[in-house]
């Protein structure tokens, strides 16, 4: 469900790179590929209204990890009021039950426990921790937060005004975060994942308390929830504790809507963002990828790291490396229920826009000509081999883990079978899955955020030009 959200400088990325690289090439020269990894035991209980309950025992800690989410996220947010669900989220936390927010957040506070409420495209989550010995509490502060949350009008005007001023602020300081939102919204047209996550100005302006509530009522319900549990407990114990306090609540009042695939984009199209002071441009580059299940994926992970997935890749070395365009080349997919967006992102300074552009566009051109060959594949390998384990250590991840297999309906040899799959990949499977499911430099949604008296023109050659304001209050525009 895409919860990833990369804080680390440049410096330390960079050298996180280079060590996690030269750990895995190391393992792998000396015959130490990574073995798979296998899925502890956990149970799994749905009860009658449709909640669905994962319970893992884990004793190596005294600590309990939770990962909750609710089908729908910001792609159900009504027409005109994008950031409904955004703004749920953060009102699930101000006050639930007998506590208003103070006593909520004090309640979390006074035992060391965590919760976090976020949304994404596809759900709503909640995730957090506490100590076993405190697991009667945090079950109730989850069942009251999720079941009877206060949803007060004081703290949705303070919380609305504050995520609007949030949005305003980022204009004028990290312009290279919005460029994503913008291109998805431009790529996904009309469809429901091409709704900015933290909404708009003008969508979070639009909603209201009423609709707020409404949205509650009709999207949030038992029928909704998987609720993942991993950590010290019985699992006996854990699954009547659960039962007990899910097991009564309401369905939600409208059904599950379940997204379509968008179609792919044929063609370049052109959406310049104008930001008139900026002395940079921040560009974006996508087209429609594969889903969460798509059979190829081993293949696809390594083609990905070896363009734009880690500091050595195509994109970095030529734009930062070789060229010093830029501090930074990336690309990636968001892989959802349908298929997300392939992107690749950079930025450079004003006077070089034209010529960083054209160099990573010709970076994908190559990739799907001869770029890569035999042994980049296995350094690809032994580089996405080396992270796999990283991310199943934790009762928090294998919570997070067991709550994205049962969200995308995948069992468990999608993490069982991830590092056979990761060592059989061939330059023949990379190069296969290059050509469906990377796009060619002649079919893509460009973005570029940028002086557009400085830069217009030069950007006219990749396609029609739809021009908007950084100042304007909304991510999408019509694009020709």
């Amino acid at each position: 469900m895409n919860r990833v959200r990369l804080g680390l400088p440049i410096a330390s990325t960079w050298w996180l790179g280079v060590c996690l690289a030269l750990w895995a090439a190391l393992g792998v020269a000396a015959g130490n590929t990574p073995a798979g990894v296998s899925v502890p035991r956990f149970e799994r209980v749905q009860l009658d209204n449709g909640a669905v309950l994962l319970m893992m025992e884990r004793h190596d800690v005294p600590l309990i990890a939770f990962d909750a989410s609710l089908r729908g996220g910001a792609m159900l947010d009504p027409d005109g009021a994008e950031g409904c669900a955004h703004l749920l989220a953060g009102l699930l936390e101000k006050g639930a039950g007998k506590r208003d927010a103070f006593a909520f957040a004090d309640a979390i506070a006074a035992v060391g426990g965590t919760i976090h409420t976020a949304t994404e495209t596809e759900s709503i989550t909640v995730s957090g921790s506490f100590m076993s010995r405190d697991r009667g509490l945090m079950i109730e502060l989850l069942a009251d937060l999720l079941q009877r949350p206060r949803l007060d009008r004081s703290e949705f005007d303070a919380l609305r005004a504050r995520e609007i001023e949030t949005l305003r602020a980022i204009k004028d300081s990290d312009l290279g975060s919005l460029t994503a939102v913008y291109g998805k919204a431009a790529l996904f047209s009309g469809h429901g994942y091409g709704k900015p996550v933290d909404g708009s100005e003008a969508g979070l302006a639009a909603v209201t308390h009423e609709r707020l509530r409404q949205h509650y009522q009709d999207q949030v319900g038992a029928d909704r929830l998987i609720l993942t549990v991993v950590g010290d407990f019985a699992t006996t114990d854990m699954k009547s504790l659960l039962t007990k306090a899910f097991t009564g609540w309401r369905r939600s009042d409208q059904a599950v809507v379940n997204p379509t695939a968008a179609a792919r984009v044929t063609g370049r199209r052109v959406v310049l963002i104008d930001a008139p002071t900026s002395v940079q441009s921040y560009f974006w580059a996508g087209n429609v990828g594969v889903s969460r299940a798509y059979p190829q994926r081993a293949a696809l992970d390594v083609a990905n790291t070896l363009l734009g997935g880690r500091f050595t890749s195509l994109l970095n070395t030529e734009l930062r490396i070789r060229t010093g365009l830029t501090y930074g080349a990336s690309s990636g997919f968001e892989r959802l229920t349908q298929p997300g967006a392939w992107q690749l992102t950079s930025f450079t300074q004003t006077a070089t826009t034209i010529a960083a552009i054209d160099l990573a566009l010709d970076v994908v051109d190559r990739l799907h000509g001869t770029a890569i060959d035999a042994a980049m594949i296995e350094s690809g390998k032994a580089y996405v081999l080396g992270q796999f384990p990283l991310a199943l250590e934790t009762s928090a991840q294998w919570a997070n883990a067991l709550g994205d297999l049962a969200f995308y309906g995948l069992d468990r040899s999608y993490i069982e079978q991830r590092a056979a799959q990761l060592n059989a990949v061939t330059l023949v499977q990379a190069q296969q899955v290059i050509r469906d499911a990377f796009p060619t430099p002649d079919n893509l949604v460009l973005v570029v955020i940028g002086n557009a008296a400085q830069i217009r023109e030069g950007l006219r050659k990749y396609g029609p030009i739809t021009e908007m304001k950084l100042a304007d209050p909304a991510f999408a525009a019509q694009v020709r």
